[in-house]
C-alpha cells in the first residue's frame, strides 16, 4: 500500500522546497554525453534502499516517485518530474540510499555511472554547482524530514555502546531517529512492539535490516561507509586521519588530481571536528563549530573526487614492492604510492578508578550537541586548561549547565587563549578551581559526582557531576605505525630537519627528505602527530595542504 497523507504531501513539498532548480534542456543537452539515455515504463525500479551502487539518475520524460519502505507500506517522499535529478548528499558520501525511486508515468532517464558522474562533477563546474548545492540542502531537509525514520536507534543515553552510535550518525551529518528506552513509561512493551528485547540493545533498524548489539563499524559497512577493497587497485595518496590537516590534504591532493582516499578511525573532523566554536580561524569573524568546519571541507574533498571512508580505523603500515601498504584494523589493505599520516593525538585519560566504567555514561571526550543535550541543566565539570577545555566549558554553560572547570596548575591564561579567559572569568555559570585534580568518581548507572581535590591544600569536597569533561594532554595516535617510522621519546612522528644523522644516512641516499617526509619515503606526517606543530586549527590546515606539494614532487623523483 502507498501512502499519501496530508504530512507526506507537506514533506514532499518542503523537498520540493530544498530542491535546487530543475536542469532544462541546455542543461540536459551537456549532460548527455555523460551518460546513457533509456526508456523507462510505469513500476520499472531506478534503485533500492540500501543497493551498494547506483547511478546518477535525471529525469527527462515522464515521472519517478521516491518513497520510504514502511511496516504499514510505502511512504512517498517526493514525486519527481522532468528536468529533476534522483539522491541526495550519498552521491557523493558513498552512503547507501535510504528510499526507493521507482517510476510512476512512463518517458525517459538520463543514466550517468558512478565515474562518469565524478568526471562530471570535475569537469563542469557550473553544472557541478548546481547538483552540489541541490545534494546539499537536500541532505540537510532529510536529517529532519522522511528520511530521520528510515534509520532508528533504540538505546538507552546512560549506555556508551548506544551513546557512540550516535555520535558516529550525529557527526556523520545521517538522517536518523533516537528512541530513548529512558523516556518511555513501558521500556519492556515499547521494545516488544518493535519485535526486540532488552538484550537487544543498542538496536539499529535500516530499510533493509535489524542490526543487533550493534557497533558504529558494523554500521557502517552497512551503510557503505567503510572501506571495500578493489584488488589490483593503487591510490595515489592515502591520509590516515580526518581532522583540519587530513582534510585538507584530501581537498588538495583532489584537486591536484590525485587519486585520493582519507580514512578515519572514528568519524569525519578528527578532534577539531567534535569542538563545540573555534574563534580565532581566519575568515570566519563569528566563529564557526569545529562539525560545520569538518563537514565544509568534506564536502569539498568529496566533491572534488576524493573517497572519505569512516569509520576505518589504521592498524599498520609498510612497504612492498616500491609502494606502501595501509593496513585496516578488518585485515583490509589499501596499496598506494604515498601516505600522509594526519592521524592526529588523543586527549589522556584520568588515572582514577572506576573512570573505563563511567566512559560515555558521564565521562566524555567531547563537548557537542549531542552531550550538552544529555547534560543539559545539570551540573558538569571540565577538566583542562587548554583551548578545547575553556572552549567546552563556556559552550555547556549556555546550554545551561553549571560548571566547574578544574585545572592542576594556578594560571587559566598560561595554556589558554586570552579572549576565552576573559568570557570564563565574566560567566557566572563557571567556577574556577586551580591547583585541583579529579581523585573518584560515584555513579550507579550513570555517573553522578566527582570528587575534586585541591593539590595546595589537600582538602577534598565531592561535587555533583551529571558529566565529565576531560581535555587533559594530548597522546599521538601512532601505534598503528608499528615501529616503522621515527618517533620522539613522547611518540610523535619526526619529519624532514628533525630526522637525527643516522635516519638521514640509511634512508635518504639519493636525495633529501622533503617537508613533512618522514623516516620512510613517500610516507609524510602533518598537523597534531607530527612532533613540533603549532597545535592550531590554521597551522594544520597549512601543513595538510603544503604536505601534497611534497607528495607531487616525491612522485615526480621515482623514489
Amino acid at each position: 500500500m502507498t501512502i499519501y497523507n496530508a504530512a507526506d504531501i507537506e514533506a514532499a513539498q518542503a523537498w520540493d522546497r530544498a530542491a535546487i532548480p530543475d536542469f532544462g534542456a541546455d542543461e540536459v543537452a551537456e549532460l548527455a554525453p555523460f551518460g546513457e539515455m533509456r526508456p523507462v515504463a510505469a513500476g520499472d525500479l531506478l534503485f533500492q534502499a540500501g543497493d551498494v551502487s547506483t547511478d546518477f539518475f535525471v529525469v527527462v520524460e515522464g515521472e519517478v516517485e521516491v518513497f520510504r519502505p514502511d511496516d504499514d507500506g510505502e511512504v512517498v517522499v517526493v514525486v519527481a518530474g522532468p528536468g529533476r535529478f534522483m539522491g541526495e548528499l550519498n552521491r557523493l558520501t558513498g552512503q547507501r540510499p535510504y528510499f526507493t525511486a521507482r517510476v510512476r508515468t512512463p518517458g525517459r532517464v538520463l543514466a550517468i555511472q558512478p565515474l562518469e558522474f565524478q568526471r562530471l562533477m570535475r569537469s563542469k563546474p557550473h553544472i557541478a554547482d548546481i547538483i552540489f548545492n541541490g545534494l546539499t540542502a537536500r541532505r540537510a531537509h532529510l536529517r529532519t524530514g522522511e528520511a530521520a525514520r528510515a534509520l532508528r536507534i533504540v538505546g538507552s543515553r546512560y549506555s556508551p555502546e548506544a551513546m557512540a552510535l550516535r555520535g558516529f550518525v550525529t557527526r556523520s551529518h545521517i538522517a536518523h531517529t533516537w528512541i530513548d528506552v529512558e523516556d518511555a513509561d513501558n521500556a519492556d512493551g515499547l521494545l516488544a512492539g518493535m519485535g526486540l528485547q532488552p538484550t537487544d540493545l543498542p538496536v539499529v533498524t535500516t530499510a533493509t535490516e535489524v542490526l543487533r548489539r550493534t557497533t558504529p563499524g558494523e554500521l557502517g559497512e552497512v551503510l557503505g561507509l567503510t572501506f571495500v577493497a578493489t584488488p589490483g587497485y593503487l591510490f595515489d595518496l592515502v591520509v590516515v586521519g580526518t581532522g583540519p590537516a587530513g582534510l585538507a590534504a584530501a581537498v588538495y591532493g583532489a584537486s591536484e588530481g590525485l587519486d585520493t582516499i582519507s580514512i578515519d578511525g572514528v568519524a569525519i573532523g578528527g578532534q577539531a571536528g567534535a569542538s563545540s566554536r573555534i574563534e580565532n580561524y581566519v575568515g570566519f569573524p563569528n566563529g564557526i563549530s569545529g562539525d560545520e568546519l569538518a563537514t565544509r571541507a568534506a564536502s569539498q574533498a568529496q566533491r572534488l573526487g576524493a573517497r572519505l571512508n569512516a569509520p576505518c580505523r589504521a592498524a599498520g603500515l609498510r612497504a612492498e614492492g616500491g609502494f606502501h601498504v595501509v593496513t585496516l584494523d578488518d585485515g583490509s589493505e589499501i596499496p598506494t604510492r604515498a601516505v600522509i599520516v594526519a592521524s592526529g593525538a588523543r586527549y589522556r585519560r584520568l588515572a582514577v578508578a572506576d573512570l573505563e566504567r563511567f566512559e560515555g555514561a558521564g565521562v566524555y571526550y567531547a563537548a557537542t550537541d549531542l552531550e550538552a543535550r544529555v547534560c543539559a541543566g545539570e551540573d558538569v565539570v571540565v577538566v583542562g586548561a587548554g583551548n578545547s577545555a575553556g572552549q567546552a566549558a563556556i559552550y555547556l554553560a549556555q546550554q545551561g549547565s553549571r560548571v566547574t572547570l578544574a585545572i592542576r596548575g594556578d594560571d587559566l591564561g598560561k595554556n589558554m587563549s586570552r579572549y576565552l579567559v576573559d568570557r570564563i572569568d565574566a560567566d557566572q555559570r563557571i567556577q574556577l578551581f586551580t591547583t585541583t585534580e579529579v581523585r573518584a568518581l560515584t555513579g550507579e548507572q550513570h555517573l553522578a559526582s566527582a570528587v575534586l581535590e585541591d593539590n595546595a591544600t589537600g582538602r577534598r569536597r565531592s561535587v555533583p557531576c551529571a558529566g565529565l569533561f576531560c581535555f587533559i594532554g594530548a597522546e599521538p595516535a601512532t601505534a598503528w605505525l608499528g615501529g616503522g617510522v621515527a618517533l620522539d621519546q613522547d611518540g610523535f612522528v619526526l619529519t624532514d630537519r628533525q630526522l637525527p644523522a643516522s635516519v638521514l644516512r640509511m634512508s635518504f641516499e639519493a636525495r633529501d627528505p622533503l617537508p613533512y617526509e618522514t623516516s620512510v619515503l613517500g610516507v609524510f606526517a602533518v598537523g597534531d602527530v607530527r612532533h613540533g606543530s603549532m597545535k592550531r586549527v590554521a597551522a594544520a590546515v597549512g601543513e595538510g595542504s603544503s604536505a601534497v606539494r611534497s607528495v607531487h614532487d616525491h612522485l615526480a623523483s621515482g623514489f
